[in-house]
């Protein structure tokens, strides 16, 4: 899409404000509702600059909403590159029609004909898609055959994401996302194919309205109350300041006002209006530490088990006979020296292919506090920014792989509400030294709860009988297999070392165990392999589950489980004693487990 043009500019007195809109009307309030139409008495006199605190609402009909304006489209530039992503879906229907013409020259004709009627397809698409601002709500259309609409209330929108694929950037185009909170992609909205600039802009003018309704919500709150005879709430400032990304950009495709580009150079909210901060830029150099994660580590084996797909894939199109592929993987098997040098190149590269992926998702990760969300950017080949929305952070969560713990390195994530796709989108930083991800974290969401309590004995004979017993079983079936067939006696050996190993794992599970409550929160952590401790509010809790095995009640423990309406849905603490449980859940809601707790009345 391109740019949202604006009124034509007026004279400007060489004496006004520079921070100023300079498509304001130089008459017109500039404290006065911003979204909201012209006085009906006419211009009046500037007021005196700073906040303002507004009085009693309104009665009737709502105010402050943005007219509706135009329907707008997407950059035409977006054609570009529909034809290039659609090419590989049609790379083997166009292949097997050139095979099966024997390359003639009507075989040639109907694969032009295909890829004219993809772009034909991509154009029709494009003219058919648009997107309005009308009132309180947000409008994307699609009208091809059926005519399809759907509708994004403001007031719904939790964040905006903003990302760039290659080729997108190429052209100087954006994909922005809409989070409503709705928990599903299908719920969503999605303009694929604006400029940057028209993409940020955009960004800051939906999330300017959240935060705007949110201030009008409770201001109106605060008011009534202090006329119903209640304490008074808070009025809702207003203080002066441009709209970040106001700057008009080019390529307007309607002609006309645009619904979003008469947003304001003020800001509504409740409390005082801090300025954007970097919190945190992870340097370049601690891209080293990503392959500690583990995952990132089998790159290498990915792209082999990826390229053996293809071949198998792609082999009948190509008249490539499958017998040929599994020919070469017999003859590879039969020179076990030259296997185990592809092996061991493969093992060699695992830290740079690994460290060479971790950088082109990870590249440049910067933290940033904007207007009410934290603004998570990253990424070298694909840019994304993702907002969260401050109110609905309930917590946070620390992981530490254990390669990761034993370099003192550590990443974050943010448990929000209503937030699809949490693993993802809801990241904060990613891996960098311990002390610092907890300063940032700090910073950002809330300190981390230390002193937690341990769980008792029995929960460690728990964690070493499930690390160790597996792997007996294991090699005892081998055992008893490999009388029959002798190979196997190297899976014995393998069960048994493994089983070994399991000792130290078991004891380090136990000592991860702990639970704690202090200060309106409470922070659960367990695992060894991949250690995490959640950190969240008590205000996040909204149930709880006691869950007990047939094992855990003989060994006498259970499990707890906080239900969460953010992040992963429950965190749980693993293994506590029986008493220790219901004490903890109760501690953190009292009231819910009062009836369930409270003795007895003496007879």
């Amino acid at each position: 899409m391109t740019g949202l043009p604006g009124p034509p500019d007026q004279p400007r007195d060489q004496h006004a404000d520079p921070h100023a809109d300079p498509h304001a009307d130089p008459h017109a309030d500039p404290h006065a509702d911003p979204l909201a139409g012209p006085s009906p008495e006419g211009p009046g006199p500037r007021d005196a600059p700073g906040p303002r605190a507004y009085g009693p609402p309104p009665v009737g009909p709502p105010v402050g909403l943005p007219p509706a304006g135009p329907s707008l489209r997407l950059s035409p530039r977006v054609l570009l590159t529909e034809p290039i992503r659609t090419l590989p879906s049609l790379l083997l229907p166009l292949t097997g029609v050139l095979f099966l013409g024997g390359f003639s020259s009507g075989s040639f004709g109907w694969a032009a004909f295909g890829l004219v009627g993809s772009v034909l397809y991509a154009v029709v698409r494009w003219a058919t898609f648009t997107y309005q601002v009308i009132g309180d709500r947000l409008e994307l259309t699609r009208a091809l055959i059926g005519r399809s609409v759907r509708t994004i209330p403001l007031e719904r929108i939790r964040g905006v994401d903003v990302s760039s694929p290659p080729l997108h950037r190429l052209l100087g185009l954006a994909v922005l996302r809409i989070d409503t909170g709705a928990g599903g992609a299908k719920q969503e909205g999605e303009l694929d194919g604006v400029t940057l600039v028209e993409a940020e802009r955009l960004k800051a003018a939906l999330l300017w309205h959240a935060r705007a309704r949110a201030a009008r919500r409770a201001g109106a709150r605060g008011t009534v109350a202090a006329h119903g005879g209640g304490p008074a709430g808070a009025a809702v400032t207003v203080p002066a300041g441009p709209l970040p990304g106001s700057p008009a950009p080019a390529e307007p495709v309607p002609a006309g006002p645009s619904p979003v580009a008469a947003v304001p150079p003020t800001r509504h909210r409740t409390g005082e209006a801090l300025p954007e901060r970097v919190l945190f830029v992870v340097p370049r150099r601690w891209l080293a530490y990503g392959p500690l994660s583990g995952s990132y580590l089998l790159t290498p084996f990915a792209f082999v088990a990826g390229a053996a797909g293809l071949a198998f894939q792609w082999g009948s199109e190509l008249r490539i006979d499958g017998r040929i592929v599994v020919g070469a993987g017999e003859w590879l098997w039969g020179h076990p020296l030259l296997l185990a040098g592809a092996l061991v190149v493969l093992v060699l590269a695992m830290p740079v292919l690994g460290a060479a992926m971790y950088a082109v998702f990870n590249w440049d990760f910067t933290l940033r506090a904007r207007d009410g969300y934290l603004v998570a950017e990253r990424g070298l080949l694909t840019r994304r920014s993702v907002s969260l929305e401050r109110r609905r952070v309930r917590g946070f969560e620390l992981v530490e792989g254990l390669a990761e713990r034993w370099a003192g390195v550590a990443r974050a994530w943010a448990i929000v509400t209503g937030l699809g796709d949490s693993g993802t989108r809801g990241q904060l930083l990613s891996a960098i030294p311990r002390r610092t991800a907890l300063d940032v974290v700090r910073e950002a969401v809330g300190p981390i709860l230390t002193g937690l309590r341990p769980h008792p004995p029995v929960a460690r004979r728990r964690r070493l009988f499930r690390a160790v017993f597996p792997w007996l079983v294991t090699a005892a079936c081998a055992a008893v297999a490999a009388r029959a067939w002798p190979p196997l006696w190297w899976a014995v050996a393998v069960a048994l070392v493994l089983a070994v190993l399991g000792v130290p794992l078991g004891l380090d599970r136990y000592r991860s165990l702990g639970h704690t409550h202090e200060g309106g929160r409470l922070s659960v952590r367990s695992g060894s392999l991949r250690r995490s401790q959640v950190v969240i509010e008590e205000r996040a809790v909204v149930g709880w589950t006691l869950r007990q095995t047939w094992f855990q009640r003989r060994a006498g423990v259970l499990t707890v489980v906080a239900g969460v309406g953010a992040g992963s849905g429950g965190y749980a603490a693993i293994d506590v004693g029986e008493a220790q449980g219901v004490a903890f859940a109760a501690e953190v809601t009292p009231a819910w487990l009062a009836p369930f707790t409270e003795d007895d009345p003496p007879s």
